[in-house]
């Protein structure tokens, strides 16, 4: 089902020169002048993921006989904290271990997928479970795991002022949630690509 998402550049112009004056800035000053137009630009690029179709994306998949475990390693990914609008970017990794009819999507639709929830205010823990429940959604998979692993500027740059420090979150499905070893083995294909043996 495609999203009805729409976003208010006008709005967004209007709130941003707001902001710069509560900021004490002149926004008619050279610099600043077309400030709010980037924003709101920039904007519908960084936040455009709500207009994504994410039904649309897994609407082909392909017969391949497969019942072992897929994995996806590294998806790069940036999204907004929800709290603060500051960044937060890392990698995203999928896991999963198609349905008894052995269907796969193309690898490509696991990245996209991660770009649809990523790109929009956001809180990492709900983008990991969004982005789980998705391929359960659409594949019917056997079991998914999904590990995200990203930096928070609104940590970096404010507050406790922590550079590098990383946020881990993960989400568990279906035959992974109940295997401890299926688990383990998905959990060593993400982080060094070897089979628990």
């Amino acid at each position: 089902m495609a999203s009805e998402h729409h976003m208010d550049r006008a709005k967004i112009e209007r709130g941003v020169r707001l902001m710069l004056e509560g900021m004490g800035e002149d926004p008619d000053r050279e610099g600043l002048v077309d400030t709010p137009a980037r924003v709101a630009r920039a904007m519908e690029e960084v936040c455009g993921g709500a207009a994504v179709d994410v039904d649309g994306l897994f609407s082909v998949t392909f017969d391949a006989g497969c019942h072992d475990i897929v994995v996806v390693r590294d998806i790069p990914f940036y999204s907004l904290c929800e709290h603060h609008l500051l960044p937060f970017f890392g990698r995203a990794h999928i896991a999963y271990i198609p349905g008894p009819d052995g269907r796969v999507c193309g690898i490509s639709k696991l990245a996209r997928v991660v770009d649809a929830y990523a790109r929009r205010p956001q809180l990492q823990e709900r983008l990991c479970a969004q982005v789980a429940d998705a391929v359960v959604g659409h594949l019917d998979p056997m079991g998914v795991v999904v590990v995200m692993e990203a930096e928070h500027l609104c940590m970096t740059m404010r507050g406790v002022r922590k550079p590098g420090a990383m946020t881990s979150t993960s989400a568990v499905r279906g035959g992974f949630a109940a295997s401890s070893t299926t688990r383990a083995e998905a959990m060593s294909l993400i982080f060094d690509g070897t089979h628990v043996r």
